[in-house]
């Protein structure tokens, strides 16, 4: 099993900045790709970003130029740092991660951008 604890998530204004991280523990052997979803109220959740071993990302185009991911192999942990925040980034967001081709979710952190 793999454990993943998200921290970093609170209350902003439109236009500051946060930084998620997210830590995994547990029985890690290799993690492959690692990321970030987010999910809104009433809405279903949603990819924000990935990023692979190898350091190859991927980004939801509503986050692009605004959102930096960036991983520790050898801590085993993923960041989100996310700038220019608007009050529709409003959501919990998710720290995945996959190994063994199973993938494994973290409890959630709370990110609330104010208008």
């Amino acid at each position: 099993q793999v454990q993943l604890v998200e921290s970093g998530g609170g209350l902003v204004q439109a236009g500051g900045s946060l930084r998620l991280s997210c830590a995994a523990s547990g029985s890690i052997f290799r993690l492959n790709d690692m990321g970030w979803y987010r999910q809104a109220p009433g809405k279903q959740r949603e990819l924000v970003a990935t990023i692979t071993r190898g350091g190859s990302t991927n980004y939801a185009e509503s986050v692009k130029g605004r959102f930096t991911i960036a991983r520790d192999n050898v801590k085993n942990t993923v960041l989100l740092q996310m700038n220019s925040l608007r009050p529709e980034d409003t959501a919990v967001y998710y720290c995945n991660a996959e190994q063994l081709r199973r993938g494994y979710w973290g409890q959630g952190t709370q990110v609330t951008v104010s208008s």
